[in-house]
């Protein structure tokens, strides 16, 4: 069914992206997957112990069973999905969101997502950060926000994003999903030009 038949949306596949230990319930990621037809969670390897290659892997071959999607990432993944548009230009990726992106200074186990990508990435794609997340400071999210080329959404004291601060369903991570549709086009031929990277 479309997405959202009142603003002319076509149907698209959402690649709903979880990060560090997954997004289970209530987790608003496991509620969008849960209440949108169009929408899929992405299934990565060993969730408490994340591997970068590995992941790359997994979340470039959902892409490629699903182009013209829109990813969507919570923390970890939001960073997973900024390291594969960067790298793999040629992915076709209609536009992102990425959610609470996580600093992978602040934490052993996702140390070896750095460095994080500094360079546009090729798509439309908006940043939604808080200003006491504590894994990424808000100014640095608004930093990376203008090296990726996205727009910023300024949620306040929204914590981590996450079940800890209050976020089981987000309807609004739908709505800003549907503003990036209604920006942006399929992507055609073989995808993206290929970016300057800067990292």
């Amino acid at each position: 069914m479309p997405v959202n038949a009142a603003k002319g949306i076509d149907m698209i596949t959402t690649l709903i992206v979880p990060g560090l230990d997954g997004s289970p319930a209530p987790h608003w990621q496991h509620w969008w997957a849960a209440t949108d037809a169009t929408a899929a969670m992405v299934e990565l390897s060993d969730p408490d112990r994340p591997l970068p290659a590995v992941w790359d892997i997994e979340l470039a071959g959902m892409i490629l069973r699903h182009p013209d999607c829109v990813l969507v990432g919570h923390s970890l993944g939001a960073v997973l999905i900024a390291r594969l548009l960067a790298r793999w230009p040629h992915l076709r990726v209609r536009a992102a969101l990425l959610v609470a992106p996580a600093d992978p200074a602040k934490g052993s186990r996702i140390a070896s997502f750095a460095p994080l990508p500094n360079a546009q990435l090729g798509v439309a794609n908006t940043v939604v950060a808080s200003r006491n997340d504590p894994w990424m400071s808000f100014s640095q999210a608004r930093d990376l926000a203008r090296c990726w080329g996205a727009e910023v959404v300024d949620l306040g004291f929204a914590g981590h994003i996450n079940v800890a601060s209050g976020f089981g369903p987000w309807p609004m991570g739908k709505e800003l999903r549907d503003d990036l549709l209604l920006q942006t086009q399929p992507v055609s031929g073989a995808g993206r030009a290929p970016l300057q990277l800067g990292w």
